[in-house]
């Protein structure tokens, strides 16, 4: 098994590198030829194979994209800046809340609306986020799950959000360059698939910042981190706000097409499912989340045909996989190394940490970019 486990990952770094090393022309034709295949996936020649069993451009909307863009949120939490979130469902379900309690009750039209959702998940990440950041670990992810359960029992109990009974119909997107978002799938599939667009390049952009170098020395060893000068509340706290964020936007857009909404809608196993997928696809590492969410996401729905089994079979799959690769299938090399015990504490970023954060005379942070 450890035999399997270096291949694999003298395989992954080989990748790595070849990629590290390309002209900058090639990796943009490499990424629009991405997208363009993304593009294309609702193909009914695809969709004959990848699911025999259910509309493929449905699936490709609801779970697919709306899991990729839930899991590029928490990866943010989970794999930049190394803190467990058990409720991130809640800031979905917030996102969901606002566009249906908005839309419904008081008629506000829909990208206004959508756009409020975004913003007010992400201050639901600074009010969970301020009171229990100093707080690390099991404790943590205790509290996160306790707030996840609030946001889900308060929809219950509350009739101006439609308590157990639900709300609907919950307004469907606007026209859009003449395309109508009514009961197809498809123009909600390009919708979301332009979010999860969106969401990458604003992730790389983040990795690649101070804000991110600052992450991945907390996620690496807070203590050190603070010794350096890093203020690991506040970039803790930023995380948490747009991870936040990120999860409202899936929930606006998922909103937009299911028509009626529930509590039942967010329970906590959906939490655990999107940080399964983070973990599968490998932690941290922006196309490895991807995969890791489109696999979580797909294969049950691929084999429905064997009802009695295939939950089964998934579980067992996972299980291996993790067993097999614990940094997951496809894994940063730094994160990789940490798990290994390769590099440990601060010193896989090496030069790259006193760079993170400029001090002032004052000694607080030069601030994120």
């Amino acid at each position: 098994m450890d035999r399997v486990r270096r291949a694999s990952g003298d395989l992954a770094d080989g990748v790595r590198d070849r990629w590290a090393g390309a002209p900058g022309w090639l990796r943009w034709t490499t990424y629009l030829a991405v997208i363009a295949v993304a593009a294309a996936a609702p193909s009914p020649v695809v969709g004959s194979f990848m699911s025999p069993f259910t509309d493929w451009t449905s699936l490709l909307f609801n779970p697919i994209g709306t899991y990729v863009l839930l899991a590029l949120g928490l990866n943010i939490v989970v794999g930049q800046a190394g803190l467990l979130d058990l409720g991130y469902v809640a800031f979905f379900a917030i996102g969901a809340y606002t566009l249906a309690y908005l839309g419904i009750v008081h008629g506000f039209p829909f990208w206004p609306t959508a756009l409020l959702g975004v913003l007010i998940a992400a201050v639901s990440g600074v009010i969970l986020g301020a009171p229990t950041l100093r707080l690390r670990g099991d404790y943590l992810a205790i509290v996160t799950l306790g707030f996840g359960e609030i946001v889900r029992i308060t929809a219950v109990n509350t009739d101006a959000i439609g308590g157990a009974r639900g709300m609907t119909p919950v307004p469907h997107p606007p026209p859009l360059f003449g395309t109508e978002f009514r009961f197809d799938p498809l123009p909600y599939y390009y919708l979301v698939l332009a979010m999860i667009v969106l969401a990458v390049v604003f992730s790389y952009r983040l990795e690649r910042s101070r804000v991110g170098r600052a992450w991945t020395a907390i996620r690496e060893d807070e203590d050190a981190a603070e010794l350096m000068g890093v203020p690991t509340f506040k970039f803790k706290l930023l995380a948490f706000a747009i991870g936040a964020m990120f999860g409202g936007l899936a929930g606006v857009v998922w909103a937009g097409k299911v028509i009626f909404l529930a509590p039942t809608n967010f329970p906590f196993i959906l939490s655990a499912t999107i940080l399964a997928a983070v973990l599968l696809g490998g932690s941290g590492n922006i196309p490895g989340v991807i995969f890791g969410a489109f696999l979580i996401a797909w294969l049950p729905e691929r084999f429905r045909g064997f009802a009695e089994y295939r939950i089964l079979f998934f579980g067992a799959a996972l299980v291996l996989v993790m067993a097999l690769r614990p940094e997951g299938l496809l894994p940063s090399r730094q994160r990789r190394a940490e798990l290994r015990g390769g590099t440990g504490g601060m010193g896989a970023l090496g030069g790259e940490v006193p760079g993170a954060v400029e001090t002032t005379e004052a000694g607080t942070p030069g601030g994120a970019r």
